[in-house]
């Protein structure tokens, strides 16, 4: 199992918020894009037993950790991970079927990831999503202005060695903010 320290430090402040965003006493469908090592999927679903989340990556090798995670905290409320490319459109994201999720859930891709999966992701939200459902993110964004300007355009060029030139532009420049005492440079 892969294992990512900030994914711990934030899992916690991230359920929070979740817990205040959708209904925690109905059953519910959510999809996760971008789950990384699968540490946040595993402990939402432990902390929202409604929510029946179905964990996605890019990312092959992250596919095993999430589902290893899965497998060792035995939690039927988590599907099997799937391979998901967000800049595809919706059709391409393994059968999920439009207007049949409660909630689309994204951390830490939209900064790091070329403008077509940001793009996709608002795309596929938008059609996956039921009328009331609800698209969370998280991300180095805040009150309407990346944190740390210095700090994606950094992470950008060590992870996307061709970052667009639109990508800093773009980046949620609409989204408000909640305090919650979230890490520094890190906002939902």
């Amino acid at each position: 199992m892969l294992n990512a320290p900030a994914a711990e430090r934030n899992k916690e402040p991230i359920l929070a918020v979740l817990r205040e965003s959708v209904d925690t006493a109905k059953p519910l469908n959510a999809l996760e894009i971008s789950s990384g090592t699968g540490q946040h999927v595993t402990h939402f679903a432990q902390g929202l037993r409604n929510i029946t989340w179905q964990p996605s990556e890019f990312d092959r090798q992250s596919l095993a950790s999430i589902d290893a995670y899965r497998a060792h905290h035995n939690l039927p409320n988590v599907k099997p991970a799937i391979h998901l490319d967000a800049s595809l459109p919706c059709e391409n994201w393994g059968g999920i079927q439009p207007e049949s999720l409660d909630l689309v859930l994204n951390i830490n891709m939209i900064h790091i990831s070329p403008m077509a999966c940001t793009e996709g992701l608002f795309k596929g939200a938008g059609t996956i999503l039921k009328p009331q459902g609800v698209l969370l993110t998280y991300g180095v964004y805040y009150n309407g202005v990346t944190s740390s300007v210095d700090y994606i355009l950094n992470l950008m060029l060590a992870v996307n060695k061709h970052v667009e030139e639109r990508m800093l532009e773009a980046i949620f420049v609409y989204f408000p903010y909640l305090e919650l005492g979230l890490p520094k440079n890190m906002q939902l």
